[in-house]
């Protein structure tokens, strides 16, 4: 019993050595071990922070550009479907344009023809005029210079007729 007595007795001082030692330890503990791993800890903590504001921020502006991006495509498209709108009515006034110069050309090519005939014919029937009284006096002197039987007379008109053919 005695030596299990002194196994289980304690030693004032031992007991005060050994908590002693412990606080020592602890000390030691905290300022070697704790402090420099708490001091990683945190700039670790400090560096993940800050990358995700700067991933927040890099979100943000990635959004805003995505925006004014969108924006500006549907600015574009509006923009085209505008000068594409635009282009057409120009095109549709050029050919109504375009249609109603070559009407009035054909008109005033029509109404220049027209009088060009009108010219023609008179200038035709004059000279038609001309050869008819041109024959006319061939004949008459043809008469006058001979007397006229029926042979002749119808040589004369044969005749006449030839040369009329021939003018027109």
């Amino acid at each position: 019993m005695n030596e299990t007595q002194a196994l289980v007795t304690l030693v004032p001082w031992t007991l005060i050595a050994q908590i002693l030692n412990l606080f020592i330890q602890m000390y030691l503990i905290k300022r070697f071990l704790f402090k420099p791993i708490k001091e990683v800890l945190e700039k670790r903590r400090q560096m993940a922070d800050q990358e995700i504001r700067e991933a927040k921020e890099a979100r943000e502006e990635a959004e805003t550009i995505k925006k004014e991006y969108e924006n500006n495509i549907a600015g574009a498209r509006e923009e085209a479907a505008q000068i594409v709108q635009s282009a057409k009515k120009e095109a549709e006034n050029r050919a109504d344009q375009m249609i109603q110069a070559a009407e009035a050309e054909v008109t005033r090519m029509h109404q220049k023809a027209e009088a060009d005939i009108a010219q023609e014919r008179k200038k035709a029937i004059n000279e038609v005029k001309d050869e008819i009284g041109g024959i006319a006096m061939d004949i008459a002197g043809k008469v006058v210079e001979r007397e006229i039987n029926e042979a002749d007379h119808k040589k004369l008109i044969d005749e006449f007729i030839k040369n009329v053919g021939e003018a027109s």
